[in-house]
């Protein structure tokens, strides 16, 4: 399921695509994202929190809105980190 049937502007995507191809910022965030569980990304509070800790390290302000379409779309993705195929379904969502 794409991000644009959760209301995640593509313009917004791009802005955070290109600011991770810094690699001291990509290694924040990996560092942010690092030892997650399925679990973890099932719950939207974890999500929520994480969510906001990106976009402060991203440095982008994202309204209540698009935080909570970012929720969503995270946990409607059913994503387990430890699973290669789900990882690589996301990044080809994102190319």
């Amino acid at each position: 399921m794409s991000y644009h049937q959760y209301g995640i502007s593509p313009q917004l995507v791009e802005r955070v695509k290109l600011k991770m191809k810094n690699p001291a910022t990509k290694e924040r965030v990996k560092k942010l994202v690092e030892g997650l569980t399925k679990a973890d990304l099932q719950d939207r509070v974890k999500v929520r929190r994480l969510v906001k800790s990106a976009a402060s390290l991203l440095n982008e302000r994202l309204s209540g809105v698009q935080e909570e379409q970012i929720v969503q779309f995270v946990v409607a993705q059913r994503i387990d980190p430890q699973s290669t195929l789900h990882l690589i379904r996301l990044w080809g969502m994102f190319r």
